[in-house]
């Protein structure tokens, strides 16, 4: 029980991988405090949650909502709460080739997984720096090293993502402030649901999906060795290292062909 007074704050650790990491977290005996957009869900997530004799504290927020992210900081420092770990697993995709989609969907996205991060990874980094002391775990994806037809937007935001980490992580180096990036590739979650996209040829193959408890493990595991990035999975690090070498020309030619509608023959 030796993490008992420390707290790790997740976003989306209602589903999918923010789940998995919350359980992990647990069953580490770290407080969680859960935000999420449904009240209910963060409910029953505490209600299963506090079985491991940890506090959970729910924050109900819109991320797609600035100010409500904004929000999240100042309710947990009004309760008097020190953030440990911050894990910023909340994101969305949306499928469709860019002519044809919605603008403000995008921005939309652009907001929850770009803006969102942003705000709470600022605030809650000043307050480790302050202490020189505290870990952050970024969601990013393969995504983040591949064009994305099909997902440009989305693809893009990730792309951002492990840029931004890596690079406060640099600026962090001489502190024991540490900045992880977790790499995932397709996953076995609600995100295809979200993204409007079970039409997707990768979605189709079962198969090929990752678990979220190996990837919330394999994140964990990075975050706690202070790692920069961990990709997880044999397959996607075999992909993200082709990536490296191959023409990105190719390489988005090769993402087209995984992420077009199965009844695209174009």
């Amino acid at each position: 029980m030796a993490n008992n007074n420390k707290y790790a704050l997740i976003t989306g650790g209602t589903s999918g991988i923010g789940r998995e990491l919350a359980k992990i977290f647990a069953r580490e005996h770290y407080n969680l405090i859960l935000v999420a957009r449904n009240e209910q869900e963060l409910n029953a997530c505490a209600t299963e949650f506090r079985q491991s004799g940890v506090d959970v504290i729910t924050l109900a927020k819109d991320l797609f909502n600035r100010e409500e992210v904004f929000a999240v900081y100042d309710e947990v420092k009004a309760k008097g709460l020190q953030v440990d770990v911050l894990v910023n697993d909340a994101g969305q995709g949306y499928y469709g080739e860019f002519k044809d989609t919605d603008i403000n969907r995008e921005l939309d996205i652009i907001q929850l997984n770009i803006s969102a991060t942003v705000i709470l990874t600022k605030c809650f980094l000043k307050d480790m720096v302050a202490r020189n002391d505290g870990k952050i775990l970024q969601l990013a994806s393969i995504a983040s090293v591949t064009p994305g037809p099909w997902q440009s937007v989305y693809h893009g935001t990730k792309a951002f993502i492990l840029s931004f980490s890596e690079a406060i992580r640099e600026e962090l180096k001489d502190t024991n402030v540490t900045v992880t990036a977790l790499l995932p590739g397709a996953t076995d979650t609600d995100f295809f649901n979200k993204a409007d996209m079970q039409n997707s040829k990768i979605v189709q193959d079962k198969s090929s999906l990752s678990d979220p408890a190996d990837v919330a493990q394999d994140g964990f595991n990075a975050l706690m060795a202070g790692d920069d990035k961990v990709t997880s999975g044999l397959k996607n690090k075999m992909m993200v290292g082709m990536s490296n070498v191959m023409p990105e020309t190719t390489v988005a030619h090769m993402m087209n062909e995984q992420q077009k509608p199965v009844d695209d023959n174009s």
